[in-house]
């Protein structure tokens, strides 16, 4: 078993996303189409004889109990693990972005920790221990898109046709909490099927956290706007910032305004990190 590994991170846009009801509990029901891009970040582990877990950012300064941290620390006390790491971490994605960047590095945490750990948990494990981590690692641990329903934990595999996109996001960035939390928020849309979606997947929907994201940020309503003067339908992704449109073949973006990131992806068939944890999927819903 080799004692280190560097694996990438992926992003994913939210295709639509419908807020459907909420919980007793407070946790909002959802449904949306989760698609892989290939802009990621790159993570760096390395294996230490001792328990400790220890991190160095070398781009974005990150907080010092970041998602992968927790996620080293969630696995080892769901397994008894005596081992340690040094994790080092590029990031290239855009935090308070809705791409699901901290998710991702946590679940790509989770996959490589399994293995240099020789832990040898199986998919369902691991995404037991991802969920109560973050809503979006379950997804980002199957590695496929997907269409996902209820708070992120019914996955079902999606079949995507290839594409481009461009993905803006402005300098500011947004909580998702404070989206969820306001008294405006949709929490009462429609069921969605899935067939209607499959018939035009990059058509499909809304985000019903646009609206108050727009109102809380003017920067995704600029984004939306600078898009549509180039003759392309832009839309938020997850709890935003970041706002994204389908390219047409052919077709590059324009400069965008100063302190905005901006970056032309692919979607992608599946995560890099497949097949990295046993697959005993089949008890797991959706």
């Amino acid at each position: 078993m080799k004692a280190l590994y560097d694996v990438p991170a992926p992003a994913k846009l939210n295709l639509f996303l419908h807020i459907t009801g909420r919980r007793e509990d407070g946790m909002h029901l959802l449904q949306s189409a989760f698609m892989l891009v290939d802009w990621h970040d790159t993570l760096h582990f390395e294996r230490r004889a001792t328990a400790g877990i220890t991190r160095e950012d070398l781009s974005t300064p990150l907080p010092a109990d970041d998602l992968c941290v927790r996620a080293a620390r969630a696995l080892q006390q769901a397994t008894g693990c005596h081992e340690g790491v040094h994790i080092v971490i590029d990031k290239r994605l855009p935090a308070e972005a809705g791409m699901g960047g901290g998710s991702s590095d946590a679940a790509s945490c989770l996959l490589a920790l399994n293995r240099l750990w020789s832990l040898n948990l199986g998919q369902v494990e691991l995404e037991r221990i991802g969920l109560a981590l973050g809503a979006d690692v379950p997804f980002f641990l199957r590695g496929r898109n997907a269409w996902v329903e209820g708070i992120g934990e019914r996955i079902q595999e999606l079949e995507l046709p290839p594409a481009r996109f461009v993905v803006v996001k402005p300098p500011e960035g947004l909580a998702t909490g404070k989206i969820f939390s306001d008294p405006e928020l949709n929490r009462s849309s429609d069921a969605a099927i899935l067939s209607g979606f499959a018939a035009s997947p990059y058509d499909f929907g809304r985000n019903d956290l646009q609206p108050v994201a727009q109102k809380l940020c003017p920067g995704v309503t600029q984004a939306i706007e600078w898009l549509g003067s180039q003759g392309l339908h832009g839309r938020m992704t997850g709890s935003g910032s970041a706002v994204f449109a389908r390219l047409p073949e052919g077709q590059l973006p324009s400069t965008p305004p100063t302190g905005w990131r901006l970056e032309v992806c692919s979607n992608m068939e599946a995560h890099p990190l497949v097949g990295w944890a046993p697959s005993d999927m089949s008890s797991v819903g959706g």
